[in-house]
């Protein structure tokens, strides 16, 4: 037995130190959650190892102490947010991670809409700007329940409270996006005007170099109508009449 001052460990390493895809995991729940290290993922996991061992246990007994352990587990679980009222013991094992993780106050608080990123839904929590109820809450781990998450807020005593507050006016700073999106569409149509403008040039070009082509083709085809008309058939036999008559 240690000493009661020094904190246990409430979490256990992987058993092996490399594996590609459980780092590639790791990597991206460290992302999406805005977990300050790997640590915080591991005590998930052992949480969640936890739970499931428990679950087993209970499955296999039949008692009334098992009977009682497992409403205890099952109302927990369902308080949190982690399965139904209505599930079964068998449920609890297909609790995964990220159903954890997203019961945790910092992704509540991005969720929520009261910080901008989770990151900043982090330092909000520290700086002991949010609430739940009445009590102050500074670790980003905490698991919300369902009652707990309707109550979350920021502290009145807190700056970020008043609405006015730049840090949660979302509205004004989609202003620059949408400005910068005109920005982009205005030069798109510059480039299509441009793009408009030298195909029309091009063509006008074109018809130039085609109407000279089309009057010399105009004045060789008289040439050849004429031709044609002194070498028909018709035209030979009247000439042949004529003949005849003036003998």
């Amino acid at each position: 037995m240690g000493h009661p001052k020094l904190k246990k460990k409430t979490y256990s390493k992987p058993t092996h130190p490399w594996q590609k895809e459980r780092l590639e995991e790791e990597k991206g729940l460290l992302k999406e959650f805005g977990l300050k290290n790997k640590e915080e993922i591991w005590r998930v996991s052992s949480k969640l190892r936890k739970y499931a061992k428990q679950a087993k246990t209970l499955i296999t007994l039949n008692t009334p102490q098992s009977e009682i352990e497992r409403a205890h587990l099952l109302k927990k679980l369902s308080s949190l947010g982690l399965i139904e009222e209505t599930a079964k013991l068998e449920d609890v094992l297909t609790i995964t991670l990220t159903d954890i993780l997203n019961r945790r106050l910092q992704t509540l608080v991005c969720k929520k809409n009261l910080a901008k990123s989770i990151r900043q839904s982090r330092q909000f929590i520290t700086h002991e700007h949010i609430l739940i109820g009445e009590k102050k809450i500074t670790s980003p781990s905490y698991l919300v329940s369902k009652q707990e998450e309707s109550i979350l807020n920021f502290a009145s005593n807190s700056p970020l409270f008043s609405q006015d507050h730049p840090e949660r006016a979302m509205e004004k700073e989609v202003m620059p996006v949408v400005k910068e999106d005109k920005k982009k569409a205005k030069k798109t149509e510059e480039k299509k005007e441009k793009k408009t403008e030298t195909t029309k040039e091009e063509k006008k070009e074109t018809t130039k170099e085609e109407k000279p082509k089309k009057e010399a083709k105009s004045k060789d085809k008289p040439k050849e109508e004429k031709t044609e008309e002194k070498l028909k058939p018709e035209d030979k036999k009247e000439d042949k009449k004529e003949t005849k008559e003036k003998k």
